[in-house]
């Protein structure tokens, strides 16, 4: 419908026209020349490549827009102490919330909050959000009667994003406005970012800390599939493929019908989520499976009277352990933006429209220190499946006081754990916690817990619990 390359040939020559570059001159290789020069047209079989390459470059984007939102309206908070920049975050989160709902069609009408904020003089843009922030978060039925009309067609939202009412606000400048009015809203379409890889980049660009460090903190998809894949991803693509080949139609029903509800039974949990790239990237994985069985379900189908919503995997489904107040926030908000797009994918398979607000899954992050946290109090090990994330490394000479004692605390069947990376304190947590289960756990990790001193001191002790290396 819109195709990104277009390409003429004749007897001679391929002309290669890149859309996204309209004005550009088209690329040319001679047929002559093709044993040489094939590789140019390996965007026609490398489509993920490309898919995956189109969301960094979307998601960089965005993140840079959010820096510029958050400089503009850092400059007008007067005291800038820790109670207004978590403000601050707070509500760059709520703007890129609004700005994704008006492109993704949340908010009914193209450009619905652009066209609300436009309508106020920049002296009443503050109050006008203030206003807007408040209706989102009351029920239709608990709103004022009166309310203007401008106000009274935004959607109920709902999963506390919008709840605090302590948030602090500054005065909007003209700059802000016109930041919000045309750099994110008129020149950008927020629908098409992808949720795992923004997450890292809104955290990268507003958290202070990774922001003073100048790099994105930021486990890529390539990496989450290393661990996913064979840690349960694997063994689902190729039970539903199995599936996909009975030839008993009322048998391929009912394998289908159980193997979603497998889906939808699993839990997961990531105890340093950071901004959510695992959970958002596996929640993601497992939609995609969901929505291929609901593709074979209704294959052929006509759909008449009203369509039970046929969605059962959820973000419920998905839990987390993070520090930093910021990273929670955000891991929620890329997970509803992926709920959010996956209903979409599955609206185009059953050809039905489905309501997405007011939200309905509540997201199971807990903002803490999962080195000194009951795991239990996150999730009961008797209902998880599987435990996967990327800790912290921290080296023995790097760590501050605070992590020391982290270690202290993981470690207390382990005096002699000094030697060790902060990141296996993960591990002997992830291993009390799996005991007497059939939990499965996956990290990213430094390659020093298996080289050197630290061999000897971590695996033993490991496998005198009973652990067991599968990949």
């Amino acid at each position: 419908e819109h195709p990104r390359w277009v390409i003429t040939c004749n007897f001679e020559e391929f002309l290669i026209y890149d859309m996204e570059k309209p004005t550009g001159e088209p690329e040319q290789i001679l047929l002559k020349d093709l044993p040489k020069e094939y590789y140019r047209l390996q965007f026609l079989v490398d489509k993920n490549d490309n898919n995956a390459k189109k969301e960094m470059e979307i998601s960089i984007k965005a993140g840079e827009i959010v820096g510029h939102l958050y400089d503009a309206l850092l400059k007008q908070y007067n005291e800038k102490d820790e109670a207004e920049l978590k403000s601050l975050n707070e509500l760059c989160v709520r703007l890129v919330f609004c700005l994704y709902a008006e492109d993704s069609g949340l908010f009914g009408e193209k450009l619905a909050f652009h066209n609300y904020l436009q309508s106020f003089q920049i002296k009443d843009t503050r109050r006008a959000l203030i206003e807007l922030f408040k209706v989102l978060d009351t029920k239709l039925d608990n709103r004022d009667k009166y309310l203007d009309d401008e106000l009274a067609k935004f959607p109920y939202v709902n999963g506390g994003l919008f709840a605090n009412e302590n948030i602090i606000i500054p005065q909007l400048t003209q700059e802000i406005v016109d930041i919000i009015l045309h750099k994110a809203s008129e020149d950008f379409d927020w629908s098409e970012i992808s949720p795992t890889i923004f997450g890292a980049v809104f955290e990268s660009t507003l958290n202070p800390v990774t922001r003073r460090s100048g790099g994105m903190h930021y486990t890529s998809i390539e990496n989450i599939h290393k661990v996913i894949d064979p840690l349960f991803l694997n063994e689902l693509t190729a039970e539903l493929e199995s599936i996909k080949q009975i030839k008993v139609k009322k048998n391929k029903k009912e394998a289908l019908l159980k193997y979603q509800d497998k889906l939808a039974g699993l839990k997961f949990l990531d105890p340093a989520c950071g901004s959510g790239n695992f959970l958002t990237e596996t929640y993601l994985a497992l939609r995609h499976l969901e929505n291929e069985a609901l593709r074979e379900l209704y294959a052929g189908e006509i759909v008449l009277g009203e369509l039970v919503n046929p969605i059962k995997v959820s973000i419920k489904q998905f839990y987390g352990i993070e520090i930093n107040d910021f990273a929670v926030t955000v891991a929620k908000t890329a997970l509803w933006i992926a709920e959010s797009q996956m209903m979409k994918e599955t609206e185009d398979v059953i050809h039905m429209s489905l309501d997405f607000l007011p939200l309905k899954s509540y997201v199971n992050i807990v903002e803490g220190n999962a080195l000194r946290l009951d795991w239990e109090d996150v999730v009961p090990k008797a209902e998880l499946n599987y435990i996967m994330g990327n800790p912290p490394f921290v080296g023995h000479q790097w760590r501050s006081k605070s992590q020391a004692e982290d270690m202290e605390i993981a470690f207390y069947d382990l005096p002699k754990h000094g030697k060790l990376d902060y990141v296996c304190s993960w591990y002997n947590k992830a291993c009390d916690y799996m005991k007497n289960t059939r939990i499965k756990t996956a990290f990213v990790s430094t390659n020093s817990i298996i080289q050197g001193e630290s061999v000897g001191i971590l695996w033993s002790f490991l496998f005198n619990k009973g652990v067991e290396i599968q990949f």
